[in-house]
């Protein structure tokens, strides 16, 4: 048996690899993550959604492999409206201690 070194996540597994903006990463990957949800939830095809969304089928497959290189934060927030979902976005005041952690979060509700 082996030891293997384990470190526990920081909560953004784009900041645990070092990656540049990882906040954003994981913004976009958690809508992305939601438009797929929706899209599968409704039984559309990937054509239809394409027709919701305004793009073409091979974005909407893109988008759902996680490959969302040339989709911005701003898109996929509109993509999720024109699937008939609202956007809420909550500034909230940090605790009185400790640091701002700029962290933003996508939930379902």
């Amino acid at each position: 048996m082996t030891n293997k070194k384990v470190t526990p996540s920081a909560g953004n597994v784009f900041a645990d690899l070092e990656l540049e903006n990882a906040d954003e990463l994981l913004v976009k990957a958690e809508l992305a993550l939601r438009i797929t949800q929706v899209i599968k939830g409704h039984g559309l095809t990937q054509i239809a959604a394409a027709k919701m969304l305004g793009i073409d089928q091979p974005k909407v497959s893109r988008l759902v492999r996680g490959e969302l290189y040339g989709f911005s934060t701003d898109q996929l927030m509109q993509f999720l409206n024109a699937l008939g979902h609202d956007i809420e976005i909550v500034v909230r005041n940090r605790p009185r201690k400790g640091k701002a952690r700029g962290k933003l979060v996508v939930q379902a509700v």
